[in-house]
């Protein structure tokens, strides 16, 4: 049951463990900053006690949020160094610039072009001008952040998940899977979520996977997921994953066209992600020829 037919313990059981300890760090690193923003909203009525928290503190909030994504990145690592007992570089870590420049570009690029496709259509009206950027230190905060979850959604989901599997032998379908299924279910409590929105969730981890396989580094699907999120939610505006925006700009949606803007879920709630999906696959093809090329020239 807990051991495969090589006295391996069962990548199952490893990837429990590792999901288990990164919540609970989550939480454990969370703590200091959810008292602080506790104490600091709690208002005190007729004798009655409420918590009422109208943004004065939502950098506390950013700020927590950080530091519990960090704790659940460095519990990864630790379990992936002293349980799996591997290197850094052998989860994907070994350092490549080339990969994630391109994979910041990409992922600025596809929510670029959804954006231009949205208003060029109508389907979205900007309520301050394309000159006219509402920068703050959010637009600092939120970059942070989602550089950390960039980082430890990549390294767990891809790093940790398909290359524990992978040293216990699963055939690469059933690797690319599992990762891709977990990382929608992660999402499915996320507000206003949808099924088409799971499903390009879905669809994207499966491209983050292929990113992961064709490179051999998790640098180009980390430099994807940082911009994909930070362009979409604190540059154009839109939800990320159904939580709320603070954009530079700030934008209105068309109503009755969530099935292409994915309405109050973000841009991965509507069609226009799922092809911008698709053609990060043929781009990520294109990308490992060139790179496999390069590296091992042939000779006619």
């Amino acid at each position: 049951m807990f051991k495969n037919k090589t006295d391996q313990v069962r990548s199952g059981w490893l990837i429990l463990l590792a999901f288990i300890l990164m919540f609970a760090a989550q939480v454990i690193f969370t703590i200091p900053g959810s008292i602080i923003l506790f104490l600091s909203e709690v208002i005190v009525e007729d004798g009655g006690i409420s918590v009422e928290i109208d943004g004065a503190n939502e950098w506390v909030f950013l700020l927590t949020n950080g530091i519990g994504t960090l704790g659940g990145l460095i519990a990864t690592l630790l379990v992936w160094r002293f349980i799996n007992r591997h290197t850094f570089a052998r989860i994907g870590l070994g350092w490549n610039g080339k990969d994630l420049v391109f994979g910041l570009f990409l992922g600025a690029i596809s929510i670029t072009f959804m954006f231009c496709v949205l208003y060029t259509t109508g389907n979205i009206t900007l309520l301050n001008g394309l000159l006219e950027p509402d920068f703050s230190i959010f637009t600092l905060l939120f970059l942070l952040l989602f550089i950390l979850v960039g980082l430890l959604e990549e390294i767990f989901f891809r790093g940790y998940i398909m290359s524990t599997m992978a040293s216990r032998y699963n055939k690469k379908w059933v690797i690319y899977v599992v990762s891709a299924v977990l990382f929608s279910i992660v999402h499915g409590s996320n507000p206003n979520v949808t099924i088409l929105g799971l499903i390009n969730i879905a669809l994207v981890g499966l491209l983050f996977a292929y990113m992961f396989d064709t490179t051999k580094s998790l640098w180009l699907p980390i430099g994807y997921h940082i911009t994909w999120n930070y362009f979409q939610g604190n540059v154009f505006g839109f939800a990320v994953s159904g939580l709320a925006p603070n954009g530079l700009y700030n934008i209105k949606l068309l109503e009755g066209n969530e099935l292409i803007t994915g309405g109050a879920f973000g841009l991965e709630g509507g069609l226009l992600a799922t092809l911008s999906i698709v053609l990060g696959f043929l781009v990520t093809y294109f990308y490992g020829k060139i790179k496999t090329e390069h590296t091992n020239p042939t000779f006619l």
